[in-house]
């Protein structure tokens, strides 16, 4: 028997419902957890009061209202929703018919210790089988992201989904289209951060998905059906991904770094060549990511590693060739640039050598990066200020590249950023 380890302020919850004349359940996620031996991480509570029922039964407690017919409890800086029954009977029994599979539609009553399970929750998660709750068609119909939650789960669980639910599912992929961008988001880093993102993302191109919301993903597949673009892009795409740490920034940059490859493939001496992808994929990642309503941050990043990916290290380089890296990429994103290159390279199946040597730029990388003198120009030993005193100039952009001047030439040369050098310099300028 599965135990039901119920933190203390959900067993309040339950108790003052329940003492003011009101049903309460533990529902959802917290229940299926628990038959699946994971750590529960959200508690959710099912009620017949009405919201405003519950706002005055929490009166003392701090909550907010952000979900039709949910009010959030807050305690701790941990959230709880209590949700009233799903469904015009305002009853538990519809409340379960109404959510989106079986094994979501489980109720625990901690009064008794029993489990209510209408729709053979339990005996859906022993099969591994992800199914509606009843109609999939009226499930999938009532909130379309369930289409994408049913690849999600299935792949974060290791399950399959049931073959009515399944058909259907791919009968409606058209509906995701209506749902927004940012759920859209949530749902997809979800299965790009599990154990194996590449199930969730065959599932996506088989059920006819990922055409709705990712179709540059399948740029190659729509302009040839040839065993290079159907097995080399795409699956060298999902290696990388699962060959990569599940980091939000590295797992997006692996997901995107090739997907550029069909739109400027061509072919020279009998090989495919693909210049300029890595500044492609850059722009295309922008946009996707711009589409799905990512933060500017996460997307700057993400472009910034896909822009620099090709990096062409060889052991000729000097020191200032690596600071240059450094300076470009940034020293707050070399270190992920490194460890995505490494992934990218495991990817391919290449020798040794790939690995050796970037092992060894990262070494000399970490032997260069508490150089204060070479990323920035605001390391220099002079400022803006300065450069316009000696040259008698006003600001603007003259002054900013007289810096950057300044500075690619401390890369060469550390020993040049101290103050009467490089006003030295500045001085060769007025002259």
């Amino acid at each position: 028997m599965n135990k039901f380890s119920i933190p203390k302020f959900v067993i309040f919850i339950l108790n003052r419902l329940k003492n003011a004349g009101y049903q309460a359940y533990v529902v959802g996620g917290g229940v299926r957890d628990t038959y699946l031996m994971r750590p529960v991480t959200d508690w959710d509570v099912a009620t017949s009061a009405l919201p405003e029922e519950i706002e005055t039964v929490f009166y003392d407690i701090k909550f907010f209202s952000l979900k039709h017919g949910t009010v959030t409890l807050v305690d701790l800086g941990h959230h709880f929703e209590v949700t009233t029954f799903r469904g015009e009977k305002n009853n538990l029994e519809e409340d379960l018919r109404r959510r989106d599979f079986t094994l979501n539609a489980m109720a625990y009553n901690q009064e008794n210790g029993e489990t209510l399970d209408p729709f053979s929750g339990k005996k859906d998660i022993t099969r591994k089988l992800i199914r509606a709750t009843s109609d999939p068609g009226e499930r999938f119909q009532e909130d379309p992201l369930r289409l994408l939650r049913a690849v999600r789960l299935a792949t974060e669980l290791e399950f399959r989904i049931e073959r009515k639910t399944l058909k259907t599912l791919s009968n409606m992929t058209h509906l995701i289209k209506s749902v927004a961008p940012e759920r859209i988001r949530d749902e997809l880093m979800k299965i790009l951060l599990g154990p194996r993102p590449s199930a969730g993302f065959k599932a996506m191109v088989t059920t006819g998905l990922l055409r709705h919301f990712l179709p540059e993903l399948l740029e190659g597949y729509r302009k040839t059906q040839n065993t290079f673009h159907r097995y080399t892009i795409f699956k060298h795409i999902m290696e990388t991904i699962e060959k990569v740490e599940p980091v939000p920034d590295l797992r997006l940059t692996a997901l995107f770094h090739d997907i550029a490859k069909p739109r400027v493939r061509n072919k020279a001496g009998g090989k495919w060549q693909f210049y300029g992808h890595e500044r492609e994929g850059a722009i295309m990642a922008e946009e996707i990511m711009g589409r799905l309503e990512f933060s500017k941050e996460m997307t700057r990043t993400v472009t910034n590693l896909i822009k620099h990916h090709m990096i062409g290290y060889n052991p000729g380089w000097s020191d200032s060739a690596v600071r240059r890296l450094i300076r470009r990429v940034g020293p707050e994103n070399i270190m992920a640039l490194v460890s995505f290159c490494r992934a990218d390279i495991l990817a391919h199946g290449m020798d040794n050598q790939g690995l050796d040597l970037l092992d060894e730029l990262e070494k000399r990388i970490k032997n260069l990066i508490n150089d204060p003198m070479m990323t920035k120009t605001q390391k220099l030993a002079i400022d803006g200020y300065k450069v316009m005193e000696v040259l008698g100039i006003l600001p603007g952009p003259e002054v900013g590249q007289i810096l950057n001047d300044l500075i690619e030439k401390v890369i060469d040369d550390p020993g040049l950023n101290n103050e009467e050098r490089l006003l030295s310099m500045v001085r060769q300028l007025k002259n």
